[in-house]
């Protein structure tokens, strides 16, 4: 009865080591993306340079982004993906309900920037109700989540270099 139960416990293992190895190979040949992008949160160039995806707050303290045409143009000649980050990046501002008058400001405040409409979105600790999913949707957006920041490697421009709100330091990205 030992011999299988090791048998049993060494199949397992070995099926749960070559998942972890599948993720990492997915993980190195995704995307990059980079949350937090805003004209009022410094980001470091490196991070900046290497993300294929950038996660724009439209609103952050107050000030939207499209107030800052210069920054709106600099973001534009990047040529990235841009996806909509949140509204003004409250914690957890999506885990309670939003109305849809405050995710069309944020959408018309991302056009205004870039002239073009998000396509994508992705809520500040990956946080959201079932409605304000709902909404989002409604409005022609792509909801990302959980598992897409467990497939790609994703930095954060405000690194505070310690895990938190369930957060990975950008050194640690480099890891995985």
């Amino acid at each position: 009865m030992k011999n299988k139960t090791k048998k049993i416990i060494k199949k397992i293992l070995g099926v749960f080591l070559i998942l972890i190895l599948i993720l990492l190979f997915v993980r190195i040949f995704s995307s990059r993306e980079i949350d937090d992008i805003s004209p009022g949160i410094e980001c470091k160039e490196r991070y900046f340079k290497e993300a294929d995806i950038l996660w724009v707050i439209p609103e952050y303290q107050g000030i939207p982004i499209s107030e800052n045409k210069t920054w709106c143009e600099e973001i534009l000649k990047t040529n990235k993906t841009l996806g909509l980050h949140g509204i003004n990046h409250q914690y957890k501002e999506f885990s309670k309900n939003i109305s849809e008058e405050e995710i069309l400001k944020a959408i018309k405040i991302f056009e205004e920037c870039f002239n073009q409409t998000p396509k994508i979105f992705k809520a500040p600790q990956l946080e959201i109700t079932k409605e304000n999913k709902r909404i989002l949707e409604k409005n022609g957006l792509e909801v990302k989540g959980k598992f897409n920041q467990i497939i790609h490697r994703v930095y954060h421009c405000e690194d505070k270099n310690k895990i938190s709100y369930g957060l990975i330091p950008n050194w640690m990205v480099d890891l995985f």
